[in-house]
């Protein structure tokens, strides 16, 4: 298990999606929106664990047709929520105030990017298995065991990255700049971006 947990740690350390994701949502929409995308993309990462146990994920391992419908799905959402955010019309120049159905859809968008990310399914179906031990605990249970660990420790380092961007990006606003409309466009452009990402991605 403290192999397993210095392996994620260190895997955290290289940004990925989910960061960038978690970054933008945090500059567009505040702390509280960016605590919910960390969940989003945790509660997606849960559900891979579950796919992973079940062996569903090796149904995107060995059908290629699987692995393009799933992943061209993701893009096309990601693309979606990029071109949503770029036209959306800055209504004030203050710093974005958030509203709960904002954050009901940040936390939608990330469980739902997380879900549609193959890439993550097949990682978790390949990584998980490296840290079974024949100690006599069935496979199921240590498979479970691994995946809760990696999402707890998602929560609290998506977390910890949502409170470092707060403080960081607090200090770029003020009541008489436009910064936060370009701030907008630039998330769209994030989106986009991590869309095309995905659409390029291959199954090897």
């Amino acid at each position: 298990m403290l192999t397993f947990i210095l392996v994620v740690l260190m895997l955290f350390l290289i940004p990925g999606p989910a960061v960038f994701l978690t970054i933008s949502q945090t500059i567009k929409g505040g702390t509280k929106n960016g605590i919910v995308t960390g969940f989003g993309i945790a509660l997606g990462d849960l559900g891979h664990t579950f796919a992973a146990v079940l062996g569903l994920s090796a149904i995107l391992m060995t059908s290629a047709l699987a692995f393009e419908i799933v992943k061209y799905l993701g893009a096309a959402y990601l693309v979606y929520i990029g071109i949503c955010t770029l036209i959306e019309k800055s209504k004030t120049n203050k710093k974005p105030v958030l509203k709960d159905v904002e954050t009901i859809a940040s936390f939608r968008q990330a469980l739902f990017i997380e879900l549609l990310n193959p890439k993550t399914s097949l990682f978790f179906l390949a990584f998980l298995p490296q840290f079974v031990l024949s100690n006599g605990i069935p496979v199921t249970t240590q498979l479970l065991i691994l995946g809760l660990t990696f999402v707890f420790m998602s929560i609290t380092y998506t977390t910890l990255l949502v409170l470092l961007t707060s403080i960081v990006g607090n200090k770029f606003y003020s009541k008489k700049n436009r910064r936060s409309h370009w701030i907008g466009k630039a998330v769209g452009i994030v989106y986009i971006g991590l869309g095309l990402k995905l659409a390029l991605q291959t199954q090897e």
